[in-house]
């Protein structure tokens, strides 16, 4: 069976993949991501298209990257979703994968999506304890730096810190030690997957605060939508840690 993986160059994607390559039954033909348009980064994680690059070059899977323009509706999300599922499915790729862990909600609407087009999800991490999995990435030899922290969940501080046992046990009680809920998200440079570390130059750590957009097709819901001052129900503020590729 041939698939596509939505790649995001984090932890999950990866072990996603070397799982499936460790069954040998199911060859992972192109990897695929979203950037923003204006930015040229991976949303939420912030990281540069080049070091994606250099990523996919180093596990010789071709990369498709689709570019979300700025303030993207779901509309837009969905549409051009839609355009990458059928160049997949014109090429004779039918399944995707993903490193989703445990949200049932995300698993749903990524199958809904995949089924409109004919195409059917694999999800290798399913339902895998988290503490688990994310002791077996590091035993497997993969290597990654948090590049983004939830401030909601984490101080600036973590940023910039490598995914290992030391950062496990530092975390705190809420927080997933795969960052499953969006507490922090991972950039890996070397592992199994590749044939050659990914080299790169850590930055300084930048905090970003993101205001609820005000139309009915947002990302942010208001506690009270009546209530302009009322809080978010969604996390605003990250801390961001940059990479910069080598030379």
């Amino acid at each position: 069976m041939e698939a596509y993986l939505n790649w995001s160059g984090g932890k999950d994607a990866s072990f996603a993949l070397w799982q499936l390559q460790k069954q040998g039954n199911i060859q992972v033909r192109g990897l695929f991501t979203t950037l923003s348009a204006a930015y040229r980064r991976v949303s939420m994680h912030g990281v540069q298209e080049r070091l994606l690059d250099e990523q996919a070059l180093r596990t010789g899977i071709p990369l498709k990257k689709a570019y979300l323009p700025e303030n993207a509706s779901m509309e837009d999300y969905n549409g051009i979703m839609t355009e990458a599922l059928e160049s997949y499915r014109q090429a004779g790729i039918t399944r995707a994968v993903f490193g989703d862990i445990f949200l049932e909600d995300l698993r749903a609407y990524r199958e809904s999506q995949l089924a409109k087009a004919g195409m059917e999800g694999i999800f290798p991490l399913w339902k895998r304890d988290s503490l688990e999995l994310a002791k077996d990435f590091i035993a497997s030899g993969f290597r990654a730096v948090i590049v983004c922290a939830n401030d909601r969940y984490l101080p600036a501080s973590f940023a910039g810190r490598e995914f290992d046992a030391a950062f496990l046990e530092d975390l705190p009680g809420n927080v997933d030690p795969c960052g499953e809920n969006g507490e922090f998200h991972s950039f890996v440079y070397d592992g199994p997957i590749f044939h050659a570390p990914v080299p790169f130059q850590m930055g300084e750590t930048v905090t970003r605060t993101y205001a609820p957009a005000r139309n009915n097709d947002d990302c942010y819901k208001k506690e009270d939508p009546e209530k302009d001052d009322a809080p978010t129900a969604w996390d605003t503020r990250f801390h961001f840690r940059e990479l910069h590729p080598a030379g």
